[in-house]
C-alpha cells in the first residue's frame, strides 16, 4: 500500500519557520515529481511549490516564492519543505503529492498528482 505521510506541521508566530517532511512508503518516488498543495478553510486547494525527481528543477507559487524551499533525499523517499517568514495567510492544510507519471515536469497542477498525503496542520499567528 503507498502511502504518503505528513509531518512538521504546528503553530507558529507570523515571521517563524517551520520545516515539514514527507516521507513515501509502499513504492520509491525517486524518479518521480513531488509537490506541496495546501488548503485553506473556505478555499479551494492550491499549489505551493514542485521539484523534480533530481531536485534540479523547482516550481513555486507566487505566494510562496522567496519564502519556501522545496527539496528531496532520494535515499529516505522524503520531500521536504522549508517554509520561512511565515504569514497569517500562509494558514492552512499543507498535502504532500506525488506524480506517478511524470519525473521531470515540476508541475502546479493537482491533476498531475495521483498519490497524496494526509495532510498537516500550519496555523501562522499574528
Amino acid at each position: 500500500q503507498v502511502q504518503l505521510v505528513e509531518s512538521g506541521g504546528g503553530l507558529v508566530q507570523a515571521g517563524g519557520s517551520l520545516r515539514l517532511s514527507c516521507a513515501a512508503t509502499g513504492r520509491t518516488f525517486s524518479g518521480n515529481t513531488m509537490g506541496w498543495f495546501r488548503q485553506a478553510p473556505g478555499k479551494e486547494r492550491e499549489f505551493v511549490a514542485a521539484t523534480s525527481w533530481s531536485g534540479a528543477r523547482a516550481n513555486y507559487a507566487d505566494s510562496t516564492k522567496g519564502r519556501f524551499t522545496i527539496s528531496r533525499d532520494n535515499a529516505k523517499n522524503t520531500v521536504y519543505l522549508q517554509m520561512n517568514s511565515l504569514k497569517p495567510e500562509d494558514t492552512a492544510v499543507y498535502y504532500c503529492a506525488a506524480d506517478s507519471v511524470r519525473g521531470n515536469s515540476a508541475s502546479p497542477y493537482a491533476r498531475h498528482y495521483d498519490y497524496w498525503g494526509q495532510g498537516t496542520q500550519v496555523t501562522v499567528s499574528s
